[in-house]
Order: C-alpha cells, then structure tokens, then sequence
C-alpha cells in the first residue's frame, strides 16, 4: 500500500515537472500573473473594501463616542456640576468629647514589588496623612523577591512604626495572584474587621496630606457610594518626549473618561490607586479577584453591578511616575489593553443577566465602557491606520472617502489634545506615537479575547523614582548607545519596512497623497524599533 502511494505521488511530481518544463519562462510568468490579478480582483480587493467599511463603520462610533464625553466634561465644568454639589458632603464633625472617635477607622494599603527608588514615597506620604493615628491603620504588602529590598521597605515601617504610626510590614513567600492577592490576603486580617474604609496607594504614588479629609465625607454621608477616585498628577512629565505623550494620553482619561462617567452613570473604572473604597462594597462584590490583570477594574465592574455609585475628584491630585522607558510602557499598555479585553470576554453574561443595574447602565457597561473604549478604539487605530489606508496604495479600485481618512481623526486628536494644552505643539508627535502603540494595544486584546499565551502576564512597570534626580537618567544614554543593537524590535522594524514599501508605491503611482502620512508613520516605527525613544536605563550589574 505504501509502495502505490508514494508511486503515485512520484508520477505526478513527474508530470508537474514536465508541464512546466514545456512553458517557456515567458508563458510561466504570464500564467502566474493571470492568476494573481484573478486573486487580486476577486478575493483581494473585496476583502479590503469590506474592511474599509467595516473601519469607517467603527471609526463613526469611536467620534461619536469621543464627542459624547467631550460634551459631558464641557458640561460639568461650565456648569461647575461639582460632586460636592451632587452629593452631601462636609467636612467630618471636631467633637470634643469623642476626640478621634468622630473619624472612622481607615485602613492604608501599600502593594509593592521590588520598588528600591519608591517604596519611601508613599509610606512617607501615607504616614504624614492628616487623620487620627489611632484611627488609621496602615499596610504595607512587599511581594518584592530581592531580600535587600525587603530589609529596607521594613526599615521604613520600623522607623514610622518607632514615630507613633500604625504600621504593618506584610510580606508573602510567593505571588499568587499578584496584587490582587497580596490585597485580598490582607484583607483578610482580624484587625481589619475595625475598618469601614480602604485607601490604596501604589509605590510610586504620593498622596497631599488632605487626602483623606477630602475624600472619606463622600462616603460617610452617602451610604450609597463605594468609591472616591482621585485624579494623577504626574512628577516627571518633562523626562522626555514619551513622558510628555503619556500625560496627554492620561490627561484625557482622567478629565473626559473618568469625569463623563462619574457625571452620568456614577461608574467608571478603578485606576488601581489614588482611590477609596468602602469595604462594605467590596466584601459584597465578592472581593479581589486575580482572574485577569485589571484586578481593580473587575472589582469596580462587579461592584457597579451591585448597584453602588463610584465619584470622581477631578480637583484632587495624588503625584506618581510615568514609565520613562519604552520597554516598561509597553509592558504597562499590554496588561492595560489585554486585561479590559479579558474581562470583558469573562464579564459579558454577568452584566447581561444583572438584576440591581438598569438596562441603559448595562448598555453603558457593555458598549460604551468596554466595547467602543477598550475594542474598538484599539483596532481602529491600527488596522485602519497602519494598514487598510497604506494597502489600499496598491488597490486603485478601493478609495476611502476623506472625512474617514482626514476628518474624523482630526476630531478625535483634537479632543484627545485640549486636554493638556500645554503639549498642543507636540501632537504630531502624539499622532505617530500613538499609532505605533496602537501595534501593541491591539495585540493585547486579541490575546485577551482569545486567552491567548500571555493573556495573564503581569510585569511590574518599572519606576526609577530617586533615580530621577540623578545623573544616571542623563548618562544612561551615551553608555547604552554602544549596545543600542540590544534594543531591537524587530515587529516594529518589520511594520516600517512594510510602510515604506507602502509609501513609496503611493508616492510613485498614486494621486491621493497618502505618502505623506505613511512616510512619517514608517519612520516612527523605525525609531521606536531601533530603540530611540524614552530613557535607557541600564540593568545593574
């Protein structure tokens, strides 16, 4: 049997061997180009004009989105709609017969992770907060593996805990569940049955002194609010160029995402720090769960569908860092584009099926928070951008009207851009750095949709904190420019490779002009790929 098959097979190996030997090279070649140009006209050209349609359709959604919670900030601050003036708040009754006892018990968490250049920014600030020491417990949860710094994170409890504060150094010989776990174990301690309320404080994270006296009224006198969240503000904006970017990107997030929710559904997502909870919420809520990374946006997810009602202090500013370097950014954008992604995969029938949320606040939930913010934003920006307009140079029978190529996303930059006025003349910048991001968000959440191999990766964006101040930022440069061939990303080189070949095309045989966006995308990912981009800090030796 084996013998007659593999027979057959060498007849006609033959018999296609001597079928092309018969064609001159002329005729082959002809023969190909007829059955390429059939392919090109019948499957390929089809394919894109679907696709175009398909990213014009979601590129109305994504402006109207936009425009949408343009509008509502516009509102809230024309109108001064401040929280204070939607909800009962005032400051916390001076009792002098009940003395601290007029304040409620607060509990601190401080999760960390191998933070060397941070981890005395916020328990500093955490234990100079302006509320009772007696009534105000702090924790600080080390996961870190390197055992100095473990020693040191201790030696900074010690010396608060030698100053009066109630201060708990809690470590784990093991990460399960990350930060989600070292939180939710916490949790679980005897004393914190005492507290009614938990502040969270990243490393990197510098809470002003009012915090607290700001921001716990809003929960003592409305029963019905599960968490105060305040707004970023960031120490090292100026770095560099990325920096810059970055605090455009998150200025937007804060003032239009999370002030639009908060003034129209009283929901929006948990930032992870910088924010108050009611613990009463979370116990209800079922808790911190380390199914997905964006363990503090599934929390405020399943909390909203307990009916509790999230507020946003936009005038309250707590300092933290930006990754200054383009690896941890984007090891920071794949946990933040594929965890929304995952969870929604994992949340959908749960929000369909809830029973204490009205029906426009699942549609909220399901459309506007995660489908047009975390979906579609993401692959718009990279397939229609980098590449349906730069293929579709090659496809004369396809044309993309000009209000998707040039109108809808000069609408979308701009409102993206008045966020941070003082960066308005770097746009252009933001424009192309962006869509070079857009390779890597999108990835994420296809990982994320599909579970894919690194759908539960979590790295710690890397923060250089006292670092900042020191000349190793400003020498790291030149003594990582002589290995700069380490830095290589060979998925972007391999985008602007493809670019170019796009740009030069349409350059030589198109009339359209597309070339002079898709030079310069070509080019910045070529920089980004060659790793000329943020600050290179070299690994300790």
């Amino acid at each position: 049997m084996e013998g007659s098959v593999s027979t057959s097979v060498v007849r006609y190996i033959d018999r296609a061997y001597d079928l092309l030997s018969s064609l001159s090279t002329a005729e082959a070649l002809s023969r190909v180009a007829a059955v390429c140009e059939v392919v090109r006209v019948g499957v390929l050209v089809p394919l894109l004009k679907v696709a175009v349609v398909l990213c014009l359709t979601m590129s109305v959604m994504l402006v109207i989105e936009k425009l949408f919670m343009a509008i509502v900030a516009l509102y809230v601050k024309v109108f001064r709609r401040t929280p204070e003036k939607i909800y009962k708040w005032a400051p916390l009754s001076q009792d002098l017969e009940l003395g601290s006892l007029s304040h409620p018990v607060v509990l601190v968490q401080i999760p960390m992770f191998n933070e060397r250049e941070v981890y005395q920014i916020s328990i500093g600030a955490v234990c100079k907060l302006a509320w009772p020491h007696d009534r105000l417990i702090i924790q600080v949860l080390d996961d870190s593996t390197d055992l100095s710094i473990r020693e040191l994170v201790q030696e900074e409890c010690q010396k608060w805990s030698n100053k009066g504060r109630r201060i708990h150094y809690i470590s784990r010989d093991n990460r399960n569940g990350y930060k989600a776990g070292a939180m939710k174990e916490a949790m679980d301690l005897d004393y914190v049955k005492k507290c009614d309320y938990v502040a969270i404080f990243d490393a990197d994270h510098e809470p002003p002194t009012d915090f607290l006296l700001r921001t716990i009224p809003f929960l003592v006198h409305n029963p019905d609010i599960a968490l105060v969240q305040a707004r970023w503000k960031f120490v090292n904006a100026n770095e560099c160029i990325m920096t810059r970017i970055q605090e455009m990107s998150l200025n937007y997030h804060f003032k239009m995402e999370q002030q639009s929710g908060s003034s129209t559904m009283a929901f929006f997502g948990f930032n992870g720090t910088a924010g108050v909870w009611r613990i009463q919420a979370i116990n209800e809520a079922e808790g911190w769960k380390e199914r997905t990374t964006v363990e503090d946006m599934d929390l405020a997810v399943r909390a909203s569908l307990q009916g509790w009602k999230f507020v946003y202090l936009g005038d309250l500013k707590v300092k933290s860092e930006l990754p200054s370097s383009y690896k941890a950014y984007r090891y920071q954008q794949h946990r933040w584009s594929c965890g929304p992604a995952n969870l929604f995969k994992k949340m959908t029938i749960d929000i369909i099926m809830a029973k204490k949320v009205s029906l426009l606040k699942k549609l909220f939930l399901l459309y506007n928070f995660f489908f047009a913010r975390r979906i579609i934003s993401h692959n718009v920006t990279f397939f229609f951008y980098c590449i349906i307009i730069p293929l579709s140079s090659f496809f004369p029978e396809v044309t993309i009207p000009k209000w998707g190529v040039f109108y809808i996303p000069t609408v979308i930059t701009i409102l993206n851009s008045i966020g941070t006025p003082r960066s308005l003349h770097l746009i252009i910048i933001w424009i192309f750095f962006e869509n070079v991001m857009s390779l890597h968000r999108c990835k994420a959440v296809f990982i994320g949709l599909f579970e894919a191999g690194r759908v539960n990766e979590w790295v710690v964006t890397e923060k250089l904190g006292k670092a900042l101040k020191t000349k190793q930022v400003s020498t790291a440069a030149k003594r990582s420019s002589n290995k700069f061939w380490q830095r290589f990303l060979f998925l972007e080189l391999g985008m602007a490779v493809v670019l170019l070949i796009c740009a030069c095309y349409n350059f030589i045989y198109r009339s359209n002009q597309y070339f002079i966006f898709i030079f310069p995308l070509s080019l910045s990912f070529f920089l980004m790929g060659f790793g000329f981009v943020g600050t290179h800090i070299p690994a300790a030796k």
